[in-house]
């Protein structure tokens, strides 16, 4: 059998289990080995050679394809919803927020509030940003 074909075998082998794993590296030493049994197809070269060929293209694949392809092919990163979203947000107050009283607008809603430190006193009109939300209360500290 010549090597040609050996070598193509080899690559839809590596290709075919690929499929079963995800995770770029079997595809890419297919790819040095399609790239072998092309230059073995071609040249004819002695084997020597066409390991050479299989090294160089696949470390060359492994090391500048896989991680632009594993980037592009990755699920972004989510931006944070419900409570998370609204941490680090600016706030108006609307009522004077002080221990255990005060309520902020906050993205078009009105959010009863609390201050982060407790000896801190808030009055309406001032800006204010959400530090995080415990249950229903918006717990802000003022910008400065």
């Amino acid at each position: 059998m010549p090597a040609a074909v050996i070598w193509l075998i080899f690559g839809l082998v590596l290709a075919g289990a690929e499929a079963l794993t995800g995770d770029m590296s079997l595809l890419m030493l297919s790819g040095g080995a399609l790239a072998a049994a092309g230059g073995s197809w071609l040249l004819d070269w002695p084997v020597w050679a066409e390991a050479t060929v299989f090294l160089v293209v696949s470390v060359l694949l492994l090391v500048l394809v896989r991680p632009a392809l594993r980037r592009r092919l990755s699920p972004a990163k989510g931006l944070p919803t419900g409570i998370k979203a609204l941490e680090g947000k600016k706030a108006l107050v609307l009522d004077r927020v002080a221990r255990d009283e005060g309520q902020v607008k906050l993205d078009g809603q009105v959010w009863t509030a609390r201050p982060l430190n407790e000896d801190d006193v808030y009055e309406p009109g001032e800006r204010v940003t959400v530090m995080h939300i415990n249950g229903a209360t918006a717990v802000v500290f003022k910008d400065f």
